[in-house]
């Protein structure tokens, strides 16, 4: 039988009495502190997402400083983007060795130090470098940590929570769009990023708070998710009870080797007890064999758990939408990115600096994005709607604004465009869902890594690609469009995927009948 959403996410006490116990609600699952969570969250989308989406007016000074191309000044913004995404893996098996908390932590310090070194560049190439790569990995850092935290604290209301928590990256982008043209303006590019580098060490505070749950509370949660599936992901099914029978490790040796490493550190204890009298050189060195012993089966249980996700019996490349899902998102990004970076010269292009300056394209984007992660979270959370179905719907429109939008030359038209690609592209709060859905709690973080790694790549590589595009045709018509066809090639693979698994099993039925 299915459980319940209501059954989601409570103390059920001794697992072989789970029928004769009184449910007793958990305060740590979809309330309390998990709120925090969100609002920690919806902190780090703010300073890290919304600024990236603000780099349309970084980019313009930058071209105007250093006289470059604009195919290869783009690659400061997309490095930053692309290595933010791209180093999800990585960051996963931080995660699985320190924590989110600290995790979250030394990226904000990291962040900090990539736009104050900034400040001092000569050249786009120090850029690269300063802004592209060290900034890029401490907002990765801090990134990938507040989505699994906000999927760990909440079960019944993930969607909303993950459409309210990323509902930041809209009100960053509209304020820090706001915030830099302002500081760019009054104290030069060069002082905005050094102002904007202190504004990013708050990412400390957001990590701080990032308070992580008591085992306890997450096996609990993991066992009744492991024995309940959606009902509204029916065509996902198969492939999650794949990747769940195949992605429960093995626990037997793992406590034979923390009950061996925890009787090295009780004689370490005794040794250091009995040895009061000798000489503190001698407890010294104790201590330190103590925390190496410590930190060494950290390091190695956290190493097992990420090295099984990829590559071991339980890999999550053995789920074939699981995989879809990855080529989707090697198309996807760029299309939502491309505009942002763009948008300002398009705009400068057609001569519509002047209404642009009234309420820039990018600031409706960032808007209207916020009422589309709301409200597609609310829509996906009903009982009779299924989450799968929202995210392609929203897919779907997005790429027919990406196609459209070269086709747009008044400020009118290209508003209306900029709200839909705003509203649509809300489909990035349906992404942690979709991806728990698939692969369960236990396999998020990792899991949320390989698709943010993806989305990393495209991000990467497609604003230079745009700008390479005009740089030879004048025009960024072509940029879009390639880049639109790309990405209904990635919509057609996640369309093709669950037909296939839905095949599977009347195919073994009608032979086993035979």
């Amino acid at each position: 039988m299915y459980a319940s959403r209501e059954d989601i996410g409570y103390d059920f006490g001794d697992d072989s009495k789970v029928g004769s116990k009184p449910i007793k609600p958990n305060p740590n699952i979809d309330g309390g502190w998990a709120w925090m969570i969100v609002l920690s969250s919806f902190l780090v989308h703010i300073l890290i997402m919304g600024s990236q989406m603000a780099l349309g007016i970084l980019n313009m000074e930058w071209l105007e400083e250093f006289n470059q191309s604009r195919g290869l000044t783009a690659w400061v913004s997309s490095l930053s983007m692309g290595i933010t995404l791209i180093v999800g893996p990585f960051i996963g098996l931080f995660i699985s060795m320190c924590g989110c908390r600290k995790t979250a932590i030394i990226g904000g310090i990291l962040n900090a130090l990539g736009w104050i070194l900034s400040t001092y560049a000569s050249n786009v190439h120090y850029l690269f470098l300063t802004f592209g790569v060290t900034a890029g990995v401490g907002s990765g850092m801090v990134y990938l940590p507040a989505v699994v935290m906000v999927g760990q604290y909440f079960q019944k209301r993930r969607a909303l929570a993950q459409g309210l928590s990323t509902t930041g990256t809209g009100f960053g982008a509209f304020l820090m769009t706001a915030l830099l043209k302002y500081l760019c303006t009054e104290f030069g590019w060069r002082n905005a990023m050094f102002i904007q580098g202190a504004i990013s060490l708050n990412l400390c505070v957001c990590g701080a708070l990032m308070r992580p749950l008591s085992p306890k509370d997450v096996s609990e949660k993991y066992v009744v998710r492991s024995n309940s599936e959606d009902n509204q992901a029916k065509a996902l099914s198969h492939s999650a009870e794949t990747i769940k029978s195949n992605g429960v490790l093995s626990e037997e040796p793992e406590k034979k080797e923390e009950a061996a490493n925890e009787e090295v550190l009780d004689s370490v204890q005794h040794t250091e007890i009995g040895g009061k009298s000798k000489s503190g050189r001698k407890m010294y060195g104790l201590r330190i064999l103590k925390r190496v012993s410590q930190l060494t089966v950290t390091v190695r249980k956290g190493f097992a758990i990420w090295y099984s996700s990829y590559f071991g019996a339980a890999s999550l490349f053995t789920n074939r939408v699981f995989v879809a899902f990855i080529i989707w998102a090697l198309f996807a990004y760029s299309s939502f990115v491309i505009p942002f970076i763009h948008l300002p010269e398009i705009v400068k292009q057609y001569n519509l600096s002047s209404q642009n300056n009234i309420f820039p394209l990018t600031s409706i984007i960032a808007i209207v994005h916020i009422f589309g992660k709301v409200i597609l979270g609310i829509i996906s959370d009903l009982p009779c709607i299924s989450t799968w179905n929202v995210f392609l719907m929203a897919n779907f429109t997005l790429v027919t604004c990406i196609l459209t939008l070269p086709l747009m030359q008044t400020y009118a038209s290209l508003a209306v465009v900029c709200a839909l690609i705003g509203f649509s592209s809300g489909y990035f709060s349906l992404m942690p869902v979709v991806t728990e859905d698939l692969v369960g709690t236990k396999h998020l973080a990792n899991a949320y890594g390989i698709i943010i790694c993806a989305n990393g790549i495209s991000a990467l590589l497609g604003p230079p690609f745009a700008g390479w595009i005009y740089d030879i045709t004048h025009k960024y018509d072509f940029s879009f469009y390639i880049s639109g066809l790309l990405y209904m090639v990635g919509i057609i693979f996640l369309f093709i995927q669950p037909c296939i698994q839905k095949k599977q099993p009347r195919e073994k039925s009608t032979e086993q009948a035979q």
